[in-house]
């Protein structure tokens, strides 16, 4: 699978890691951004969104319901960079 990448004002890079879990409605995403080129270049921030059923990437806040946070646990869980910067939100 080719690598995906992001571009925002301030700063380009690549996604590290990427958890989704799919419902009815939409593909529910958390990503790790690794920023490398512009003034973020070097750092690392998490996204939430999601993607249409046709991968489509929508730039409308991600909402999840109760039924989508397990399996998006368990996604989260096999990303060791992204659960660990997650995990600091919560302590």
């Amino acid at each position: 699978m080719a690598e995906k990448t992001f571009n925002l004002h301030f700063g380009s890079g690549i996604v590290a890691e990427e958890a989704q879990a799919s419902d009815e409605y939409k593909v529910s995403t958390i990503q790790l951004l690794s920023f490398t080129e512009g003034p973020a270049s070097g750092r690392h921030a998490v996204r939430f969104c999601y993607y249409s059923h046709r991968g489509t990437f929508q730039r409308s806040p991600l909402i999840l319901d109760e039924s989508s946070i397990s399996d998006l646990r368990r996604e989260v869980k096999a990303c060791p960079k992204l659960h660990a910067l997650l995990s600091k939100l919560v302590e």
